[in-house]
């Protein structure tokens, strides 16, 4: 195993990291935003008005993009463990 297929490998994973990753984090940050403006402009300052929105929304995406999630990790996980004979050997 050499150094190039070390930084194929981790640079694949983290390109499946990022993602896998980034629907949740993008509608979780639009969230957030949406939720301050709306606490800037009331000048409400409760904790759980930005907690638990965000957390709804959190579960929300997850359930919608779930699916799609779970299959781009298990094709990763296929494709690095087939690799793994040519890689060693």
């Amino acid at each position: 195993m050499d150094s190039q297929q070390v930084l194929t490998i981790s640079r694949d994973g983290l390109l499946t990291l990022l993602t896998v990753c980034a629907p949740i984090l993008l509608v979780v940050l639009a969230v957030g935003i949406l939720v301050s403006v709306f606490q800037a402009a009331t000048q409400i300052h409760e904790s759980t008005l930005s907690f638990v929105p965000k957390l709804l929304a959190a579960f929300a995406t997850l359930a919608v993009a779930g699916p799609w999630m779970l299959s781009t990790l298990v094709d990763y996980i296929q494709q690095v463990l087939q690799s793994i004979p040519n890689v060693v050997g």
